[in-house]
């Protein structure tokens, strides 16, 4: 059974107090989820346990981290392995993002790395990859984006891939001025679906949850989660306002 999740990545922003009064409002107006149709919460680091606290008693909302560490321990300061991640309650680990592969460098062999550590701990993946403006102007995204999964990923046995959650970014559409059209969008979840069928099977393609990560809005979501490849999105900016929030999680249950 292929999921929907809406999955909110609140990236380095909110203090405590302000992350508390969020997940109060989106629990406030939550609907009634189910085993398909699912919403993760990814804060920073530093609201895990609380936010995990918050979110105990409701079902079918999980506690998400942004990143993990490539090493089980030692002498990494600064870094959070995947068994510390699981022993505070996370059930979903986001790895791959653009901005951590722009801004702090991180290639398709680490990228592996940290998807093997998450899933040795029982977690899932949520596993970014998408192109840029150079690449997509060169119309070569289809190839880009195989290879991004190709690297990182296809390593992998079927058991273990059935727990990743592949989400697209279309980084050429992010604060660019450009805007990815629902056709485009589309075509990408549709192209990543048949990769992994080749790779793997159709039946475990069909069942693969893919979401889309390129400014999804309470105005554009239901267009977009009505594409036949598109279940549900990687929230960024709006995942920060209950309200935007919330309108995201209604597109999704058809409300």
């Amino acid at each position: 059974m292929r999921k929907k999740i809406v999955a909110g990545n609140w990236k380095m922003n909110l203090t405590l107090p302000e992350g508390r009064t969020l997940v109060d409002g989106i629990l406030s107006g939550l609907p009634t989820l189910n085993e398909s149709r699912q919403v993760v919460i990814a804060p920073p680091y530093t609201h895990l346990t609380q936010t995990g606290e918050q979110l105990d008693e409701y079902e079918h909302i999980y506690l998400g981290a942004q990143n993990c560490a490539s090493e089980t321990s030692g002498a990494y300061t600064g870094e959070v392995s995947a068994a510390m991640l699981q022993s505070a309650g996370v059930q979903y680990v986001i790895i791959g993002h653009s901005e951590r592969r722009e801004y702090f460098n991180e290639d398709d062999a680490l990228l592996a790395r940290k998807v093997e550590q998450a899933l040795a701990t029982d977690m899932q993946v949520i596993f970014c990859c998408g192109e840029s403006l150079e690449i997509r102007d060169a119309n070569a995204q289809n190839e880009y984006v195989e290879k991004q999964l190709k690297s990182a990923l296809f390593h992998l046995g079927d058991l273990l891939m059935k727990r990743i959650v592949i989400a697209y970014e279309p980084i050429w559409a992010i604060g660019t001025g450009r805007t990815a059209s629902t056709a485009q969008a589309q075509d990408m979840h549709e192209h990543i679906r048949r990769v992994v069928a080749n790779q793997y099977t159709p039946l475990l393609a069909d069942e693969m949850t893919i979401l889309y990560g390129g400014s999804c809005k309470p105005s554009n979501a239901a267009e977009l989660f009505a594409c036949p490849d598109v279940d549900g999105g990687l929230i960024g900016g709006a995942s920060l306002k209950a309200e935007d929030f919330l309108g995201i999680v209604n597109a999704m249950m058809g409300l």
